[in-house]
């Protein structure tokens, strides 16, 4: 699985990369690689301590003449998305991920590849392992679940940590020095409905929506990419306003944090609409597919028989529901007045389940604006109440406020210019949530920054990281490290 990627450079990164990649660590269950970072901090006789919540820590002393210098936290969480194609056959949570490299990236077979955050952790392995790289005092903090909820970074306590500048370790463009990052909220809407048994004159059918690129809902909501809940919906709604479609069961998405890439619907129509329905679906599946020719050549919509489900959907119920997913805001709400091209607020209707009397719609609303956040989620919650659902709200986690006049980044500014011929970096905000802003409620007077190498499709089962690019990331934190700012 990893012998090709241990022979890439740095060998020192990939090599810990590959190590991290044979331990499952799908979010809400990173026990086995909790210990696989402790038992390598005790390896190197290292400091390590877990805090109350799993997060871990390993310190490491200054080497010879950086004594003086300012002493840093070295962060990367330790969990990742879990993701893979609908045939592809895996299972997160006994099997290491399977890698290979396919020109300038590495590449997972039919799964997310976890560069999102794992290229990150094992930078920090490497440096913790080096003996020939210099570097002032490391406290490296490898935070938990940070993909669905970020209590890692939410549970990490003030006082555990004396590092007065912060390297995050998990920007995805090479060229890009990260100085903000948006909040979050989930916004989930739920509610009970009355089965109805179907009728014996209605036929059943399996409508299918797959072959969507997915990705990050932050870092690619803008992008136009296509959401299979909202095209399922304009299936499901087009099919009751023309041929009395009742729903029976659908199931979309996956991630809240994961543009959603499937959905499937198990639906009864009358008999004698059975041709004109086939049809006229295709006919709207032609039209969405043009639609988005560009942004999703692969898109696949299909119609099936089936046998007739045993129930459907109260049909007042199906139409309020047709109606929200219709009316909810998916994409981008607002773009930063103050930041160019940086979206502000935006939200991911990331999960639709209909089924046996139950309805669950999971969104996730972000946005670098806390009223601007409460705003679309409180847009959300009326659209959904409107049908009768109960909405909630948890999750919430504050942005990271950028910072123009930090020392660190007078820092990386120059550093960066002088290893790649004067060009200047990308000083940005991004839409991502970062654990930069959690971080800051505890430790507020911490300097932090945030950079990384080039990862695409994170998220998603297309993610791939460029070794080019992890090359060049890597010689810049080496550059970082012996030029962190004296005391």
């Amino acid at each position: 699985m990893s012998s090709e990627i241990r022979q890439l450079e740095p060998k020192a990164l990939w090599n810990k990369f590959a190590d991290l990649n044979a331990v499952p660590r799908p979010s809400k269950q990173e026990e086995r690689v909790i210990k696989f970072i402790k038992d390598f901090g005790a390896s190197l006789n290292l400091e390590t301590i877990e805090d109350e919540v799993g997060n871990v820590i390993i310190k490491k002393h200054a080497t010879s003449g950086m004594e003086d210098r300012k002493a840093i936290v070295m962060q990367s969480h330790l969990d990742m998305v879990h993701q893979k194609n609908n045939d592809t056959e895996f299972d997160f949570i006994a099997q290491g991920i399977d890698m290979y490299v396919d020109g300038d990236w590495v590449r997972a077979k039919g799964t997310t590849l976890g560069a999102d955050n794992g290229l990150g952790v094992a930078t920090i392995m490497a440096v913790l392992e080096s003996t020939d790289i210099a570097h002032p005092a490391i406290e490296a903090l490898f935070t938990i679940d940070e993909e669905t909820g970020m209590t890692g970074a939410m549970g990490l306590k003030g006082g555990l940590l004396k590092g007065e500048i912060l390297l995050n370790l998990d920007t995805e463009e090479d060229d890009e020095i990260g100085v903000g990052c948006a909040g979050g909220v989930d916004v989930t809407a739920t509610r009970t409905y009355a089965e109805e048994e179907t009728p014996e004159f209605k036929i059943g059918f399996k409508v299918t929506v797959k072959g969507l690129q997915g990705g990050h809902s932050g870092m690619q909501i803008h992008e136009g990419l296509g959401n299979a809940n909202k095209i399922m919906n304009r299936i499901l709604f087009d099919g009751f306003e023309n041929f009395g479609l009742r729903i029976s069961e659908v199931d979309g998405g996956s991630l809240r944090n994961a543009i959603p890439r499937e959905s499937n619907a198990i639906v009864a129509i009358d008999s004698i609409h059975e041709e004109a329905f086939i049809a006229e679906t295709n006919e709207v599946a032609k039209t969405i597919k043009l639609e988005y020719s560009t942004m999703e050549p692969d898109l696949v919509i299909l119609v099936s028989r089936i046998e007739t489900p045993t129930s459907i959907m109260d049909l007042g119920v199906q139409e309020g529901l047709t109606r929200a997913v219709y009316a909810a805001l998916n994409g981008v709400y607002r773009m930063s007045a103050d930041i160019t091209d940086l979206v502000e607020t935006s939200n991911n209707i990331a999960r639709v389940i209909v089924k046996e009397g139950h309805i669950k719609i999971g969104c996730l609303t972000r946005s670098s604006v806390e009223s601007s956040k409460w705003d679309l989620a409180n847009s959300l919650r009326a659209t959904f109440e409107l049908t009768g659902c109960e909405v909630s709200f948890d999750g919430d986690y504050p942005g990271w406020k950028p910072n123009m006049d930090s020392d660190i980044l007078k820092v990386l500014v120059p550093l960066y210019k002088k290893l790649n011929n004067g060009d200047e970096p990308h000083v940005a905000a991004c839409h991502a949530g970062l654990e930069c802003g959690i971080l800051g409620t505890n430790y507020p007077d911490m300097d932090m920054i945030s950079f990384g190498p080039n990862i695409k499709g994170a998220h998603s089962p297309d993610e791939r990281a460029q070794i080019s690019s992890t090359q060049k990331y890597w010689e810049f934190v080496k550059e970082i490290l012996k030029h962190i700012p004296k005391e």
